[in-house]
């Protein structure tokens, strides 16, 4: 078997279902392979930004690996951003990338795509990378790619297998799948018996889930953890559609997502006045809880994330966050019929559009997809950075991807087409009008891919979180680019909407349509932005006054 076939097959053994790839010279016969094989199908993109997101957000959906494959330089520096995403957010992306090979490594020459040394691009992506490798020995190839592999599931973060162009033939043996890294299970259940005791102590324990629950595929696990514990649980800013399904929500206290000074007060009360909160999976990060009135003292907090879990000054290391799960659920009993929560229950999503000449809002964006999903059921959306994202957090339960937490723009399209791909479901893609303009265009190769994605864009005309953070910048406009035109001549429909009733109009016929993608322009005032972000902005400049004040 060559170095070649043996890496497709291992990508696959190990949970990749599909390679996004764009072309180069550099790994133009590891491509040959992927085409002669078929070992794993081959999507090609436009842009190696949009690879990147595709591959990140069909590792959300599928929860296998995704993988990007690149050439030299020129490729794999074009998708640093995206993979910084996927390392930031922890997703499972195996970046495979071509290099040079031996004889041109040392032939004196600088090399095209070269920057400043021919190991640059390996230098960039240690810091973005969770592990590395590069094939340039057969004989230590098939273990050093089981390794990396296992580090990408285990840390849920991306790695680099680098391919050196005159490698991709060579004889190799295949790649073995490495059982888990070992770990102390009596570690695991000191920690278990230590929480258990915290938790039963508390007076207002509060369960706060974030992403990882979703990268381990544990979330059925921790849905029964939570009737048993019977604890109200909230959801992270990043962790917004986890237990989304009905089956995963039953007998769970679920009050919602906690958004700071941006939330409901009921709900973020749950987390500010807690005396134990409990987090699940969670991104210590700005986005997740730098929104708090309060300044969280983690000292009082039981925190289980990236195989490590916190108790108060306790740190247990090398603790897998399905193992504690697990550990927890074998010492807590199975309640009887779950009872009610006693807590007021959280304000209902905003439903119920009227379809009238009443020119549209931006609040207007939740309050239709709501009733979208009321009379159909919940569906998959992924939603780029910005106010489309807050209007993503007025939605009723469904699946999310975005970028909540490293905040890029230009996920959202190739990110949508990364869902449709991995799941073979429709994928409703929110996006802004200056995150179109960034990758937007990926949308054109959806007629070849035989991909009818529904996009929304949400166009005002400028960068709107620029101008609700400051609202007397002018480098926020951007003009009007009537994307609705341009989706007819890149093969699917477009709709340019401006009243509540054209909005309606077209997404019913939107979701009527199948076999060719559908752009909905959706048309909104500059200086407009939904409640949420309203909400989000004032408290962010209430909480910086009050921070300038007091230092």
């Amino acid at each position: 078997m060559t170095l070649g076939l043996s890496l497709l097959r291992a990508l696959k053994n190990h949970g990749a279902q599909e390679i996004f790839g764009i072309p180069g010279d550099f790994i133009l016969p590891l491509f040959q392979q992927m085409e002669e094989s078929k070992i794993l199908p081959l999507i090609t993109l436009s842009h190696e930004p949009g690879l990147g997101f595709a591959a990140d957000a069909a590792a959300r959906m599928h929860g296998g690996i995704g993988v990007a494959a690149v050439t030299y330089g020129a490729g794999a520096l074009n998708m640093v951003n995206a993979v910084a995403s996927a390392y930031a957010e922890r997703s499972p992306l195996v970046v495979v990338a071509g290099c040079p090979g031996a004889v041109e490594s040392h032939a004196g020459l600088l090399l095209h795509h070269q920057v400043r040394h021919v190991d640059s691009q390996w230098r960039i992506f240690q810091e973005i990378t969770c592990d590395q490798v590069r094939l340039s020995d057969p004989a230590t190839a098939p273990a050093d790619i089981a390794r990396v592999l296992r580090s990408c599931r285990e840390f849920s973060q991306p790695v680099l297998i680098e391919v050196p162009r005159d490698m991709t033939l060579a004889p190799m043996a295949e790649v073995p799948v490495l059982d888990g890294s070992p770990f102390s299970q009596d570690a695991v259940d000191e920690c278990a018996a230590e929480w258990l005791a915290r938790i039963q102590a508390a007076r207002q324990p509060v369960l706060v889930l974030d992403v990882e629950v979703r990268r381990f595929g544990i979330e059925a696990q921790v849905a029964e953890l939570a009737r048993r514990l019977q604890l109200p649980v909230l959801t992270t800013f990043m962790g917004r559609g986890l237990l989304a399904g009905d089956e995963l929500r039953r007998g769970v206290q679920l009050h919602g997502t906690y958004l700071g000074v941006a939330g409901d007060a009921q709900t973020t009360a749950l987390l500010d006045e807690s005396d134990l909160p409990i987090l699940l999976g969670a991104i210590l990060s700005d986005v997740n809880f730098g929104v708090s009135a309060e300044r969280m003292d983690f000292r009082r907090t039981l925190i289980a994330a990236h195989r490590e879990v916190r108790v108060g000054h306790h740190i247990y290391q090398n603790i897998p966050l399905a193992a504690l799960v697990a550990a927890l659920l074998e010492r807590v009993p199975a309640a009887a019929p779950y009872a009610a929560s006693t807590l007021p229950p959280q304000p209902a999503p905003p439903t119920g559009l009227v379809a009238d000449d009443t020119p549209l809002c931006a609040g207007d964006l939740s309050r239709a997809l709501n009733d979208r999903i009321l009379a159909h059921g919940p569906m998959p959306i992924v939603s780029d950075m910005g106010d489309c994202l807050f209007a993503a957090m007025e939605l009723l339960p469904t699946l999310l991807v975005a970028p909540g937490y490293y905040a890029t723009m230009g996920f959202g399209v190739p990110a949508g087409i990364g869902v449709q791909v991995a799941t073979g479901e429709r994928s409703l893609i929110l996006v802004g009008d200056g995150a179109f303009q960034m990758t937007g265009w990926e949308i054109g190769n959806c007629p070849r891919l035989g991909l009818d994605p529904i996009v929304i864009v949400l166009n005002n005309q400028s960068w709107e979180m620029i101008r609700a953070f400051q609202t007397q910048s002018q480098c926020a406009a951007l003009g009007d680019w009537r994307f609705a035109d341009l989706a007819n001549v890149l093969g699917g429909r477009g709709h340019r909407v401006t009243t509540r009733m054209e909005f309606k109009a077209a997404l019913d016929a939107a979701f009527a349509e199948r076999g060719r993608f559908q752009l909905i322009e959706f048309m909104v005032p500059p200086g407009d932005s939904t409640p949420t972000l309203q909400r989000f902005s004032a408290g962010i400049h209430a909480l910086r006054a009050r921070a300038a004040v007091a230092g």
